[in-house]
């Protein structure tokens, strides 16, 4: 068993460090992840400039690109085999609801999906580390447990855990994506010279968070775990889009 593990906080990152240790012993792992904090990268790829791949003494490899460059590089040919399985995170921070489109920890999840495997994405609801042996425990019993699971292709399983020692976690429970408001306006600056810039602000709190949902089972103190599909063909919309094959 061979593991691919990346992440969006960086390669210096305690979420990664803690996610390749707790799995080390269960299979032989290879972490390849960007040279500083790429949060919000969403998919993207550089295609702008080549990437400088670069082993570092822990034997992580540092990668001057994103979150998806990285296990793009992992899976066509930076390595000398192709790994079993994507494993990304531990983030610190949650990826609820809309945060999938944006996230590059969840990203990094979605290259992998052209494994046989699915490919695990690992989130604590929590910007401090202080949780993250609980965390680091869950992520271990998930992947283990995937040999169990029967699942489509390209299936990839967002997993968001509760700010929480590991004995005041209730459970796991199945979710679908639970959906945000909008985002608080852009923050306006000026820098000494006076030119203006603005910081994008905090996402937007809860707007569909019940029962069923990621944000509800954090919440409640349960691990969610919602399975994701590549197709956002919106399959309900075409009765209302018939007319426009007639429209030429």
């Amino acid at each position: 068993m061979r593991l691919l593990i990346a992440n969006d906080d960086g390669v210096y990152a305690p979420g990664i460090v803690a996610l390749h240790d707790v799995l080390a012993d269960y299979a032989e792992c290879v972490v390849i992840a960007p040279d500083a904090d790429r949060s919000g990268a969403s998919s993207s790829l550089t295609l702008d400039r080549p990437l400088h791949p670069q082993r570092l003494g822990n034997g992580f490899i540092s990668v001057n690109g994103t979150p998806t460059d990285c296990v793009h590089l992992g899976l066509n040919g930076l390595l000398e085999y192709i790994p079993d399985m994507v494993v990304s995170g531990i983030n610190l921070g949650a990826n609820l609801g809309d945060d999938v489109l944006y996230s590059g920890t969840v990203a990094a999840a979605l290259e992998g999906r052209f494994l046989d495997k699915p490919a695990f994405a690992f989130s604590l609801l929590s910007r401090l580390p202080d949780n993250l042996p609980a965390a680091a425990h869950i992520a271990r019993r998930l992947v283990e447990a995937h040999e169990q699971l029967d699942l489509p292709p390209r299936t990839v399983l967002n997993v968001n855990i509760p700010n929480l020692p590991l004995e005041r976690i209730r459970g796991v429970q199945l979710t679908r994506l639970g959906h945000r408001a909008r985002a608080a306006a852009p923050v306006k600056v000026v820098n000494p010279r006076g030119k203006e810039g603005y910081w994008i602000s905090a996402a937007g709190d809860a707007e569909d968070g019940g029962a069923g949902t990621d944000f509800h089972a954090v919440m409640q103190g349960y691990v969610s775990i919602t399975p994701l599909q590549l197709d956002r063909t919106f399959h309900e919309a075409f009765r209302g889009l018939s007319i426009l094959e007639n429209l030429l």
